[in-house]
């Protein structure tokens, strides 16, 4: 039952991180599995067996949510996008309580206020930030591209690991959103098709950025844990604020135009659905 409840953890965080404005460490943070997540991952190479045991069921679900169902959440937030986004707002407000009890049995300060304060505006400063992406680039093979696209996989990891912060996001204010998702899109299709030649193709293009996510998941993994362990409140109340800004960006990076009544009604229930299932993930 565990490794079931582990794979549809798994596939909201491969969805949060698929759509631009959502992020997949918030998804975490709300279904209690953060901290595991972290702890995993920085002692992969210590205790592998156990880490990747319990990695497994996340991987999976990831990859599904990635693959199957992101493009089902695109059409949605396209055409339904207050439900949607409420939703969303639902998944990440469900895991508060938890944030909160995490928080509560540590001193606070007017540091820890300030820092909350601090991280709350970063997400306002990136959403500013979006309406100026770069213009999209074009996947060359080539030693250059290599080297970019490597270091963009490391900055991509760093959001997918940071609560409140959206890979996708971050990808589209660098202009390699498009073109990497592109990538993927070409790579399953030559693979369905039988090009084996167009396969290695693109898997060669997505190699260093596949590295780059995977090296830059270690090590902001590390820095993470090692601040949990020496500044646990201070970490965690930026956390907590780059969580609470989360909902205002996502209404933000929706495009809600539509307050029908029936719109609004269907919202609170998705909202509500959202946050019953964060609640129900979040459980042992």
């Amino acid at each position: 039952m565990n490794f079931i409840k582990d794979i549809l953890r798994g596939a909201l965080i491969g969805l949060a991180n698929a759509i631009p404005g959502v992020s997949g460490g918030t998804m975490m943070v709300s279904m209690g599995i953060y901290d595991k997540i972290i702890s995993s991952v920085t002692n992969i190479f210590r205790q592998w067996k156990k880490s990747l045991l319990t990695l497994l069921p996340y991987a999976i679900g990831m990859g599904l949510g990635i693959v199957g169902l992101s493009f089902a959440i695109e059409y949605l937030f396209d055409n339904h996008p207050m439900p949607t986004a409420f939703a969303f707002i639902g998944l990440i407000l469900g895991g508060l309580p938890m944030m909160f009890g995490k928080i509560k049995g540590n001193k606070l300060n007017i540091g820890n206020g300030v820092i909350f304060v601090l991280f709350f505006a970063f997400i306002f400063l990136l959403q500013w930030l979006n309406g100026k992406n770069a213009a999209d680039v074009t996947l060359v093979l080539s030693a250059p591209m290599f080297i970019r696209l490597f270091f963009v996989g490391v900055i991509a990891a760093a959001t997918m690991v940071i609560p409140g912060v959206s890979g996708s996001m971050i990808l589209m204010l660098l202009g390699f959103y498009t073109p990497v998702i592109e990538a993927v899109t070409t790579t399953i299709k030559a693979l369905a098709g039988r090009d084996f030649g167009g396969f290695i193709n693109q898997c060669l293009i997505l190699l260093p950025f596949g590295l780059g996510v995977l090296i830059g998941i270690y090590y902001v993994a590390k820095l993470i844990e090692m601040l949990l362990n020496r500044f646990e409140s201070y970490t965690y109340s930026a956390i907590l604020g780059l969580i609470i800004a989360s909902p205002f960006v996502i209404i933000m990076q929706a495009g809600i135009t539509s307050f029908q009544v029936s719109t609004i009604i269907i919202s609170a229930l998705t909202f509500g659905a959202g946050f019953c299932v964060a609640y129900f993930l979040g459980r042992e």
